[in-house]
């Protein structure tokens, strides 16, 4: 697999697009701290750019089953250059407008990218790689992220706000030019342009023929409870111990627990079956999210973090592994673009929720909920699966 280029250009480009994408974000945050009064007001640009993304996610999964998945993704990373050059004249006028076309233009961009990448890991290495492959491709992810926000905020001390997405349209065009380097062997799906339906109305039976699939999809949502209230719970922990200090090691803990999860998931899936895995991995996030009970604890909180952070190092490459082997590949590209929509609808769900149970019941209440929702779901899919004789393949 590591004589492969492809491989080395998707975990290359994976690294360069985190880079450009986080000190976009720093950027973003900064630019709307100057100009932006209001926290709603804030949250609100955010989510519309969310939406654009959401909107499109129908046309996306079409488009990337019917055409070259290189072909989109190139013109995806065009898509994130010209965006940068909407915020250029954000900064120029000191217009919000401008910041709101640049976010629209980055997440339709990142709404084609995204699935067409997901849809490409399985053409480029042989089934028994694909879970090392997406470990890795998660791990580039997380290294992006630390280096990527480290880095921005080293600069906005130092520089002007422009030279943060100066950056981020160097590493664009750097991607552009590394994704081109794709040599894959595909050719546009004709029997899905002679179809006037090819939308999501496709994917739905397939999840019903494929239980397994939609079993798994469903237990996406243990973790992204967790992930959606994440930054939430980190500033109530800082609360709860009246320190700056836990909180960035916090983060730093669930960051390393991430990647140590990922690369360590080949030799753990080599030794356990992968439906034991991935309900073992489920029991313990859901576990995790019951010992927001302890967090008072600064030890107990950071164990939690760090446990955590492995667990999901270890579940979504496995999940992903899961639906590239079991999805039909003409369907890779509606479903990718489908799971994507889902997870940003449940995401924005878990934050609200979040806010809402951190003022009704605080820490200890919403940790109780959202551990017996996830040991709940995690009980019932194994049960179903034993009675149904589910049987999950990743190679």
């Amino acid at each position: 697999m590591w004589r492969n280029r492809n491989v080395w250009i998707i975990l290359l480009g994976e690294f360069v697009v985190g880079l450009g994408l986080w000190a976009g974000i720093i950027g973003n945050l900064a630019f709307m701290q100057e100009v932006v009064p209001s926290d709603f007001h804030k949250s609100l640009i955010i989510s519309i750019g969310v939406l654009a993304g959401f909107i499109v996610g129908p046309l996306a999964g079409r488009i990337i089953d019917q055409t070259k998945k290189k072909t989109v993704i190139q013109w995806a990373s065009i898509g994130r250059i010209v965006s940068v050059l909407f915020m250029f004249a954000a900064l120029y006028t000191n217009s919000v407008m401008w910041m709101v076309i640049f976010l629209i233009t980055l997440q339709i961009a990142a709404a084609f990218y995204m699935p067409a990448l997901q849809s490409i890991i399985p053409m480029v290495v042989n089934n028994k790689d694909l879970l090392t492959l997406n470990a890795w491709q998660m791990n580039a992810r997380t290294v992006s992220r630390i280096v990527g926000t480290a880095a921005a905020g080293l600069m906005l001390s130092y520089f002007e706000l422009k030279w943060l997405y100066i950056i981020s349209l160097i590493v664009y065009i750097i991607m552009f030019f590394i994704t081109n380097g794709l040599q894959l062997h595909e050719t546009a799906n004709q029997s899905i342009k002679d179809k006037e339906q090819g939308g999501f109305k496709e994917v739905l039976p397939m999840l019903k023929e494929h239980p397994v699939v939609l079993m798994t999809l469903v237990l996406m949502l243990i973790p992204t409870l967790f992930l959606g209230s994440f930054n939430l719970v980190i500033m109530k922990i800082s609360e709860i111990h009246q320190s700056t200090t836990i909180s960035g090691l916090l983060y730093t803990v669930e960051g390393i627990g991430f990647m140590l999860g990922a690369a360590g998931l080949r030799f753990i899936s080599d030794r356990v079956k992968i439906a034991t895995l991935l309900f073992s991995l489920a029991f313990v996030i859901g576990a995790m999210e019951l010992m927001f009970l302890f967090a008072d604890v600064a030890f107990l909180a950071l164990l939690t973090f760090a446990v955590f952070g492995f667990s999901v190092g270890c579940f979504f490459p496995t999940t992903m592994v899961i639906f590239q082997n079991q999805v039909p590949k003409e369907y890779h590209g509606r479903f990718f673009s489908f799971r994507n929509m889902i997870d940003s609808v449940i995401f924005q769900v878990v934050l609200l929720s979040t806010g809402m149970m951190l003022d009704l019941i605080g820490l200890s209440g919403m940790g109780l909920v959202f551990g017996i929702i996830s040991l709940s779901l995690t009980i019932s899919f194994l049960l179903f699966s034993k009675k149904k004789n589910v049987i999950m393949q990743v190679q």
